[in-house]
């Protein structure tokens, strides 16, 4: 299964503005358009077919905040530090 989240998470890092972060149970990642996030599962869900899966299920969650500027790390540290 490895090779085939390497393979997505490959696709994700060639998309210009795509910062990724995976974890145990999936990938997160951002970027400052809905447009790049559409481009971006495309590109990973596409990346696993084409390593030869047959089936590739994707599933998407959209975290949409634009009243203040987050990342991924602050959302992180956030739970972190005590």
């Amino acid at each position: 299964m490895s090779e085939h989240v390497k393979a997505a998470v490959r696709a994700l890092n060639q998309i210009e503005g795509i910062r990724a972060q995976t974890h145990p149970m999936g990938t997160v990642f951002e970027t400052d358009s809905l447009q790049k996030v559409f481009e971006a599962t495309e590109a990973a869900h596409t990346a696993i077919l084409n390593a030869g899966v047959k089936r590739v299920v994707t599933q998407l969650r959209i975290d949409d905040r634009r009243d203040i500027d987050r990342k991924m790390e602050d959302k992180v540290k956030a739970v972190q530090d005590e």
